[in-house]
């Protein structure tokens, strides 16, 4: 992945939210967009999206991929990644098949590693309901599945190292 997470960085980058600026209500983009300052609502993409140091994000995202540097809160829904730098904050459920996080980011919140994009919505919805009846009714869990071949295809059985006969 290029990073754009540089501040000065404009490989690529199609628009900018520049530190200071406010912005609330939902972005659709195409191509790369980076945002430095307040944002609130809803942000959808097939591409990338930068979250920078100091910005502060509170939205519904579905994205290809997003870099996070400064603070999110809300559902993130890639269909490709989701980095987490070591300045990152985030409080959110997110859903990629690909998860990186670096030593120092703060993560709050559920994670599913999935094999593509999912409908955010339902799935964040329907976890919530499926907690709630269970009589949890955590704000947040911990919940993390390994990406690659299951323990079987490796010829591992589920319980331990010991080879599938």
């Amino acid at each position: 992945m290029r990073d754009l997470g540089q501040v000065g960085s404009t490989a690529s980058l199609n628009a900018m939210l520049g530190a200071g600026s406010v912005f609330e209500g939902k972005l659709h983009f195409e191509g790369q967009v980076r945002i430095d300052g307040t944002f609130t609502g809803e942000i959808t993409t097939t591409d990338l999206l930068v979250i920078g140091e100091g910005a502060h994000v509170s939205a519904t995202i579905n994205c290809g991929s997003v870099e996070i540097r400064g603070n999110s809160t809300g559902n993130i829904n890639a269909s490709e990644s989701i980095v987490l730098r070591a300045t990152a904050h985030v409080e959110a459920d997110i859903y990629a098949p690909s998860l990186v996080i670096d030593k120092g980011a703060v993560f709050e919140g559920n994670t599913r590693m999935t094999s593509g994009a999912r409908n955010l919505v339902t799935v964040a919805a329907g976890d919530r309901r499926e907690r709630h009846k269970k009589g949890k009714n955590l704000a947040y869990g911990r919940e993390l599945v390994p990406s690659g071949p299951s323990a079987q295809e490796n010829g591992h059985s589920d319980e331990g190292d010991h080879p599938v006969e």
